[in-house]
């Protein structure tokens, strides 16, 4: 049986068959859960509505439509970012337990808060052809194909935004067991209200972001600088309820925490390290990106 032929029979195991690709694509176009997730509902019911037999192939189809959608929904998403109240993180992907250095392998380096952070340099264009590329292996015929633009056309997007990125500026691939000795530590200092031992930690020229996005309180501009960041958390930790808890999660595929209070979650932080120290720390308290927090 063709492709085609399989697809026109059964389009809704065509979509599953792609799904995980599906959201992939469009989480990081997005860097937003609940907006992938729309993305992916828009497809389906278009493509529901597809003559599935003039279809050549289901999977090249759908990454084409997902990809257009998601180009077209980021558009509008950073518009409305303009009234954004505070620093913009992206919702993060949380599983709750400790994280399995096994499967952090699986997941891949450009899932990290610091990274998906970075591609809001690029146009949503040239963050398409990207990540096409670096993300999922695409050739640039293929890329062509699914942006609708020429092959040359994509070779020169692809290098405009890698000049944008700087390959100075993009966080190196944690190494699991180092990240999490950091993570471990950061945490018995937070605990154990231990200045000197946070500090230490940290880089001197590290950053914290906070997203509250309005919606509750969060520090309204990023926090530079060691000591500013370790005052800045012993201040949360002092005036923290006395049902408040830090629980391990895997979060974006690193090792991060989740806080709790009264056993609901009020914020998910991750880290970006680097041998020996934290660089920056990303804290999403707005409680719309809390929703499918796994607790």
């Amino acid at each position: 049986m063709t492709d085609s032929e399989q697809h026109a029979s059964d389009p809704l195991a065509a979509f599953e068959r792609e799904r995980g690709r599906l959201f992939g694509i469009a989480y990081r176009m997005l860097g937003s859960v609940s907006e992938a997730e729309d993305v992916l509902q828009d497809a389906w019911l278009r493509w529901q509505g597809v003559e599935h037999g003039t279809v050549e192939s289901s999977a090249a189809y759908l990454v084409r439509l997902v990809t257009r959608l998601s180009i077209d929904t980021l558009g509008a998403a950073r518009n409305r970012l303009t009234d954004y109240v505070g620093p913009w993180l992206p919702e993060p992907i949380v599983r709750s337990g400790e994280a399995d250095p096994a499967a952090l392998q699986e997941l891949a380096d450009d899932l990290s808060t610091a990274f998906l952070l970075l591609l809001e340099r690029l146009t949503p264009v040239e963050r398409a052809v990207f990540l096409l590329r670096e993300s999922f292996d695409f050739s640039y015929r293929e890329i062509a194909e699914i942006v609708g633009k020429t092959e040359e056309n994509c070779r020169q997007i692809d290098r405009r935004a890698r000049k944008h990125l700087d390959p100075g500026r993009r966080p190196a691939p944690a190494d699991p067991e180092e990240h999490g000795r950091l993570l471990g530590g950061f945490l018995r200092a937070v605990r154990d209200g231990d200045l000197d031992g946070i500090v230490a930690l940290l880089a001197q020229d590290a950053t914290l972001y906070a997203d509250g996005g309005g919606k509750t309180r969060a520090a309204q501009k990023p926090i530079h600088g060691a000591e500013g960041i370790a005052r800045f958390l012993l201040g949360i930790r002092r005036n923290a309820p006395p049902d408040w808890e830090i629980r391990p999660a895997t979060v974006n595929g690193s090792a991060g925490l989740v806080n709790l209070v009264g056993g609901q979650p009020i914020s998910v932080m991750s880290m970006d390290t680097e041998p020996g120290r934290i660089r920056g720390i990303y804290i999403v308290v707005n409680p719309d990106k809390l929703g499918r927090v796994e607790v």
